[in-house]
């Protein structure tokens, strides 16, 4: 069974930075495209970036783009997602998704879920 774990979330002031991992087992990872989403109370889950299986290929939504950078590292199982310059509106539940069939776009597309990791920015 595929599992996904994300951690690195924290409480951090503006400005800060913060490197986000999702280690994925039971399963062969460099198989699946990637991605990272968050979710703020209330609102609905939102892409933040993606990965397919060849690395250089990314995606960022225009909100984190220049802020935020999306990699993996096959030989370790992991997806990172380095967050810097981070704003109060980066406040959310950040989880990592994987599909073994098609490039990461929306959360109605993916087949394995982590459980999230909580990332908090104060002003």
């Amino acid at each position: 069974q595929v599992q996904l774990v994300e951690s690195g979330g924290g409480l951090v002031r503006a400005g800060a930075s913060l490197r986000l991992s999702c280690v994925v087992s039971g399963d062969t990872f460099s198989e699946y495209a990637m991605g990272w989403f968050r979710q703020a109370p209330g609102k609905e889950p939102e892409l933040v970036a993606a990965i397919g299986w060849n690395p250089v290929n990314t995606v960022y939504e225009s909100f984190v783009a220049g802020r935020f950078t999306i990699s993996r590292d096959n030989a370790k199982s992991t997806m990172y997602l380095q967050m810097n310059s981070l704003k109060p509106e980066d406040t959310a539940v950040y989880y990592c998704g994987a599909d073994r069939d098609e490039e990461v776009r929306t959360a109605a597309a993916v087949d394995y879920w982590g459980k999230g990791t909580l990332v908090t920015v104060s002003s």
